[in-house]
């Protein structure tokens, strides 16, 4: 049988289908969906009514910026990927509770498009793996559902997503695009096709494992340097010495990487480590600076909850039942997105404690929040008669607030504490209204 070809793709003969409409499936249905005739696929019917409606709760597409001219279509009906022959799986590769990588979603998605494979077609997965994933766990369960053989009736492709939420700037058409096809034929189509949505342009890997490999090391590189920042701040915490200021010291070194101490979460950083350390130790190699790594920044919720606590007896305040309000809940600022987040470790570390505890987000679903994480979100007019405010997330919308509006929110203005996860407050506004400050 022969592949599908990039001019059958081009004249809109064929089609492409995109499995999975979150963070990283919207944006590139709707670029692809510039060119090429686009189907969009996704279990979730609420999701598809909404983008029907042009709502993306993920902020990642204004649909008022979309046009006319995008030939995209959404459904929940995966009966429609018999009508594509180019399929490219964007669904999430989270961890399980043993922090283990959870297959199901991908292996769910293989399954789903397995049985409307079409003779001809290309499967391509950007979720993050594993290397070998694709090929040996994936090309299994697409041949046993189809029917077909990969390499003969279809083949596969790997092409890691690179999208950074919420970032307006670093977006899927201006960051190069590594591309892997499991033969020369495959890798020149998945060029052709990103090419023509990507304008920094693409990188062949040497294969899919490389490509594999690429993507999962690349969030593993960010997570130890963030782990170092993260074991220095509580180094200097002991010393008395305020990191930041080390650190914009430092920075006055022309080589010195320009990393912060923080919370690590999200759907990548923290995760991903834990796919390539799970793949070597089933090949008997047990990754060391991996593992501390992320144990360190596993730990920095207890760490910043126990550090509140120390500076509230500091305050002479009673810790059982001490109100502290905490600004911000989603992984990262200025997103609604909640996977992973590491800011409900602090509140549950200071639930812990006994400390009774405020939650507000400026950009997370209320229903969400309390559905998934358990936590009824507060408005900012329940923020009074506080002992302490934790600032987790740097959400733009905070910086609008005056420090001395802050200040009124405590029981006890003469006993203000702040304790500032991002670094986000002026140290010196701070200092002027007298509110005691503790930054990570």
């Amino acid at each position: 049988m022969n592949m599908i070809q990039f001019d059958d793709l081009k004249s809109k003969t064929d089609s492409i289908a995109i499995v999975g409409l979150g963070y990283v499936g919207l944006p590139l249905a709707v670029a692809l969906g510039r060119h090429f005739k686009v189907v969009g696929v996704d279990l979730s019917e609420k999701r598809v009514k909404e983008l029907d409606k042009g709502f993306d709760r993920t902020n990642e597409v204004d649909f008022a910026d979309v046009g006319d001219d995008v030939d995209l279509s959404f459904t929940s009906d995966f009966y429609e990927l018999a009508t594509t022959r180019l399929v490219l799986v964007a669904v999430p590769t989270p961890i399980d509770e043993f922090r283990s990588p959870d297959l199901r979603p991908i292996m769910g998605a293989s399954e789903s498009v397995g049985k409307f494979l079409q003779p001809g077609s290309v499967v391509v997965y950007e979720s993050t793996v594993f290397p070998g994933l694709t090929e040996e766990i994936c090309v299994p369960i697409l041949e046993r559902e189809s029917g077909l053989k990969c390499g003969k009736d279809f083949w596969v492709g790997y092409s890691p997503e690179r999208i950074n939420p919420g970032d307006k700037v670093h977006r899927l058409e201006t960051i190069v695009k590594v591309v892997a096809g499991q033969d020369e034929a495959s890798g020149k189509l998945l060029q052709d096709v990103y090419g023509t949505i990507v304008e920094a342009g693409t990188h062949l890997a040497a294969n899919i494992r490389t490509a594999e490999a690429a993507k999962v090391i690349e969030n593993t590189q960010r997570d130890l340097n963030i782990a170092l920042m993260n074991e220095l701040s509580m180094i200097f915490d002991r010393m008395g010495i305020d990191t930041l200021d080390v650190l914009e010291a430092a920075g006055t070194k022309w080589n010195f990487l320009p990393f912060r101490p923080g919370l690590v979460g999200g759907h990548c950083i923290g995760v991903d480590p834990y796919y390539l350390t799970f793949k070597a130790e089933s090949m008997g190699f047990h990754p060391h600076v991996i593992l501390a790594g992320r144990e360190i920044n596993d730990g920095m919720g207890k760490f910043i909850a126990e550090s509140t606590v120390k500076k509230l007896i500091k305050n002479d305040t009673k810790i059982k039942g001490a109100r502290v309000g905490v600004l911000g809940l989603t992984f990262k600022e200025n997103v609604p997105d909640l996977r992973n987040t590491k800011a409900v470790e602090v509140i549950r570390e200071l639930q812990d404690y006994g400390l009774t505890t405020l939650v507000h987000d400026a950009k997370a679903d209320p229903e969400e929040a309390k559905g998934v994480l358990d936590i009824a979100l507060s408005s900012l007019d329940e923020f009074r008669n506080l002992d302490a405010l934790v600032l987790a997330v740097s959400h733009d919308e905070y910086r609008d607030i005056p420090v001395a509006e802050l200040k009124t929110w405590f029981a006890d203005p003469s006993k203000a504490l702040i304790i500032d996860i991002k670094c986000f407050f002026e140290r010196e506004e701070l200092d002027a209204e007298n509110i005691a400050y503790w930054r990570l």
